[in-house]
């Protein structure tokens, strides 16, 4: 009566041990109170039949003759607590009160302990199943923990493997090591170190290392987390690497395994789609990627290349013409779009197309109908359109250059494909790829790349981006002579950018000044202010200073090197 006046709604009675048995067995409760004689029996076999049989709530005895011997064997049955007759309306709510609210936090802590158990369980399979090699190591370079893999590549490099040892010789392990210890005493990120070593068998391997600091405490590095991935050309191991190889395409970056699903998903629909980005990020590729996933990909890929017709030969390459349709039409001639029947049509430099060819290829886009110059007569074809730019064509759009309606025909699905600079993860695997690649046409032994050579690369800004990567990496397999491809290999627009003075100047603001009117005091002089400025206002975190700046932790490390600013502010 007390509990149901105070808002307990759901309150069960029983009379009996059996009823209370029943109760219990029946439903769930979140508070149990008994009395210690139940008929015949005592309370106290209950709240041992509670206990044994995995029910989970708090229970309250209720007892009218309280004694220390009552009370203990209450309490080691797991009692929440007792309360003596006669039995009060205020004591009876204070210890509901505080019986539900303990068992509420018991609830939440149980709820949190499992998920914490969860977690541990989520983080031990995916230690575990991470296919690149994981070693963390104390500040000593003492081995912590190492994942499967790293064992394996550990058998694999020495003949002796511990947990508690320091890293494993070699080559291997002399870059590991190098590396580890550039994190802890410099708190440096290495990205992408790429070495080449040769196991117990003579096989020779490529290597890729991360390491990034081991941070218990926020200011003090604690160790180093090593990551190596085998990046052996997968035709040499005999094993497939989807994630790193797609249609062509070479990248392991988060950005490409993006686009490598969306041309997978959006292959499979027959529906319009715009390829944009820099000149060399490789859109007549992931044209004939979507063409391979197709339906059509038995059928033809036929390319247009907007930009190298002028406008009456694009209309005629395009839709086809009648013999004596214009001066030097000769024969009939049938269109791009004809050749293109039950395939796809990619059109390159879409943004390059006059007026009047954007309105005829709306209108086939609309009716999938189109006439050929000189005749009368309308021809149905079923093609898919795929359409590629350089240029931005909103902003066509917007200055009327370009079709609006065309532009949404068109840009049904975009594939923005990124710079090179944006996705340098991917120069490591791409460098490896050309370099194989090469080699293997111009009759060469190169096989790998110094570590001056990748850095000057990996902080090159690729204007050209792959395509001047291929040509490049080309020209230094020729030059190369030896087994390994070095600075000195490398053409003058990236040497001149890695040179001391082109880094000084890379960032700076010009106000209206070019940089070579700068003196060298002047640049070493600005830049070193900005860069403290920087630290000031991220209160000494290299990696938001880093941010501020809109440059690579890396560079931030080797311009505060180079300035030598050699405390934090």
């Amino acid at each position: 009566m007390f509990l149901k006046r105070e808002g307990y709604s759901s309150v069960q009675t029983a009379a009996t041990f059996e009823e209370a048995l029943t109760a219990i067995n029946r439903d769930r409760f979140d508070l149990v109170i008994s009395d210690i004689v139940l008929g015949g029996e005592k309370g106290t076999e209950l709240l041992r039949h509670i206990r044994e049989t995995g029910i989970s709530c708090p229970v309250v005895m209720v007892t009218g003759f309280p004694n220390l011997e009552t009370a203990s064997e209450a309490v080691r049955l797991g009692a929440f607590d007792y309360i003596s007759k006669p039995v009060n309306k205020e004591k009876l709510l204070k210890l509901v009160r505080h019986a539900l609210a303990f068992w509420e936090l018991e609830l939440e802590k149980r709820a949190l302990i499992l998920q914490n158990e969860k977690y541990q369980h989520y983080l031990e399979a995916i230690f575990s199943s991470v296919e690149d090699a994981i070693i963390a190591v104390d500040h000593q370079c003492s081995i912590l923990k190492l994942n499967r893999t790293a064992e394996l590549l550990l058998d694999e490099f020495r003949e002796q493997s511990s947990q508690g040892g320091k890293i494993l010789p070699g080559e291997i392990g002399s870059a590991c090591l190098k590396d580890a210890l550039l994190v802890i005493e410099k708190g440096s990120i290495v990205r992408e170190h790429v070495i080449e070593c040769v196991n117990r068998d003579g096989a020779s391997k490529m290597f890729s290392i991360n390491a990034a600091p081991l941070n218990i405490d926020a200011e003090v590095s604690n160790g180093a987390v090593i990551v190596v991935r085998d990046v052996t050309r997968a035709e040499d191991q005999n094993v497939a690497s989807p994630a790193e190889q797609f249609h062509g395409f070479v990248g392991a970056s988060k950005v490409m395994q993006s686009i490598y699903r969306l041309i997978e998903n959006v292959g499979k629909v027959e529906t319009a789609v715009l390829i944009s980005g820099e000149s060399g990020t490789g859109k007549e590729l992931a044209a004939e990627a979507l063409h391979a996933e197709s339906s059509r990909s038995t059928m033809p890929l036929v390319k247009v290349d907007c930009a190298a017709l002028p406008e009456e030969l694009l209309e005629s390459e395009l839709f086809g013409h009648r013999k004596g349709a214009f001066t030097g039409a000769d024969r009939d001639r049938p269109g791009r779009l004809l050749q293109a029947d039950k395939g796809t049509l990619l059109l390159d430099e879409i943004g390059d197309i006059t007026p009047r060819v954007q309105l005829r290829l709306l209108r086939f886009l609309q009716e999938m109908t189109f006439t050929p110059v000189g005749m009368d007569t309308p021809v149905s074809v079923d093609v898919r359109v795929i359409a590629a730019t350089n240029v931005n064509l909103k902003e066509k759009v917007r200055d009327g250059s370009f079709r609006e309606d065309l532009y949404y025909r068109l840009k049904v699905v975009e594939i923005v494909l990124p710079p090179l600079r944006d996705r340098k993860r991917c120069l490591p695997l791409l460098i490896n790829h050309f370099l194989i690649f090469f080699s293997q046409k111009h009759d060469r032994h190169v096989h790998s790349v110094s570590d001056r050579a990748m850095d000057a690369m990996l902080s090159y800004s690729w204007p050209g981006n792959v395509r001047e990567l291929r040509h490049i990496i080309e020209r230094g397999v020729v030059l190369c002579l030896g087994n390994n491809l070095l600075l000195e290999h490398l053409p003058a627009e990236i040497l001149e950018y890695n040179s001391p003075q082109a880094d000084l100047v890379q960032g700076l603001p010009q106000n209206g000044r070019q940089p070579q009117h700068l003196s060298r005091d002047q640049i070493f002089s600005t830049q070193q202010h900005e860069l403290i400025e920087a630290l000031k206002q991220a209160g000494g975190n290299k990696s938001k200073a880093a941010q501020l700046l809109d440059i690579d932790r890396s560079t931030l490390y080797r311009r505060l090197r180079r300035l030598k600013i050699t405390t934090t502010p």
